[in-house]
């Protein structure tokens, strides 16, 4: 069977606090803050997009692999989820498949579902190497996401990229099964032209996220025959730090079995890469015969679950791997900015470019 043979994450540097954000929007500014469950968020560096993060989570993962199994993994395919990709009519595929040094005989192709989109890429290269059609395949979710200023989005949207090399030679993760649910549901949207995304407000919870997110979940619970005790780690998109405990409360799922996946609060919601920053996070501290349970959610809407069991050859990337492949260094490395920094970085002031 297919699955997961490396992987990486790569979130910027540069950090934002909400309270600084609060600070600058007073009263309605801290009631905002209060609902989301967040401490601080990812800011891109000014020369960062979606692309060259892209690019640095596929090197740590090849980086890893070729370190674990002592040979390189030379992918026939790259597909990038994501919702910020830097041109509206320009492929990031290629610009990543081209830095990374592989030839142009690639299956190569931009993906979009609002915050599910790498997910998407997962099932996508996972079925192509189930098919025999290729041998090895890159899926990556990123985002450098925008939010309006004052916006409950302008407090989660972070920055941040997860690759996952999805192979059937020396695999450390077998990906069981998966199962997807997808509906019509207009919660969260941005139209051409617009520069920040719009969204319904408390209706992206209730008739979006958690029916998507558990119905999902449940589908494919029942489908396999298995129950919230056959996993060891479960792993939920995470727009904010409360939705993801909301479902797993509503799921009957212990806290401790969250945690591990659960980033945001620290690094904001990395949007297409949030539920595969947060599978990194769990990979990052496995060692072998755990089940990992992983759904994602991407407004618009729809959600896809995955059944990942790990194998011992997880220790060879453990035995092997530098500490800038995880993603706890990431996570720890930071510089804080002020909000006119922030302002400065996230192209919110107008009239420079004149």
């Amino acid at each position: 069977m297919a699955g997961i043979c490396s992987y990486g994450a790569y979130v910027p540097k540069y950090r934002i606090k909400v309270d600084e954000i609060a600070n600058v929007w007073g009263e309605e500014g801290e009631r905002i803050k209060n609902g989301l469950g967040l401490i601080e968020k990812s800011v891109p560096g000014i020369d960062e997009d979606t692309a060259t993060m892209s690019v640095e989570s596929s090197r740590i993962a090849l980086e890893r692999y070729e370190l674990a199994f002592n040979k390189s993994a030379i992918a026939n395919a790259v597909f990038v989820g994501s919702e910020s990709h830097p041109y509206a009519v320009k492929p990031t595929a290629t610009i990543v498949q081209e830095a990374l040094g592989f030839s142009p005989n690639v299956y190569s192709a931009d993906l979009e579902f609002a915050c599910k989109a790498g997910t998407t890429a997962m099932i996508i290269i996972n079925s192509m190497v189930d098919s025999g059609k290729i041998d090895f395949g890159i899926a990556i979710g990123s985002d450098t996401s925008q939010g309006r200023p004052m916006d409950a989005l302008e407090y989660s949207a972070g920055a941040g990229s997860a690759s996952f090399l999805i192979g059937k030679e020396n695999t450390i993760a077998t990906i069981v099964d998966h199962y997807s649910f997808s509906t019509d549901t207009p919660d969260f949207w941005r139209r051409q032209h617009a520069e920040f995304p719009s969204h319904g407000g408390r209706f992206t919870g209730q008739p979006a996220y958690f029916r998507h997110v558990i119905s999902a979940t449940k589908k494919l619970l029942e489908r396999t025959k298995t129950t919230v005790n056959d996993y060891d780690y479960f792993v939920f998109h995470q727009p904010n730090g409360k939705f993801p405990q909301l479902a797993a409360k509503q799921l009957g799922i212990p806290k401790e079995k969250i945690d591990l996946g659960l980033v945001t609060p620290y690094i904001g919601n990395t949007y297409s890469g949030a539920s595969m920053v947060g599978l990194a996070n769990v990979l990052d501290n496995c060692k072998g015969n755990e089940r990992i349970f992983v759904c994602s959610f991407g407004s618009g809407a729809g959600s896809d679950a995955f059944i990942i069991e790990v194998n011992a050859n997880i220790r060879k990337i453990r035995q092997t791997e530098k500490e800038y492949h995880r993603l706890e260094y990431y996570i720890k490395r930071k510089k804080y900015l002020s909000y006119g920094m922030y302002a400065k970085h996230r192209g919110k002031l107008k009239g420079l470019e004149d």
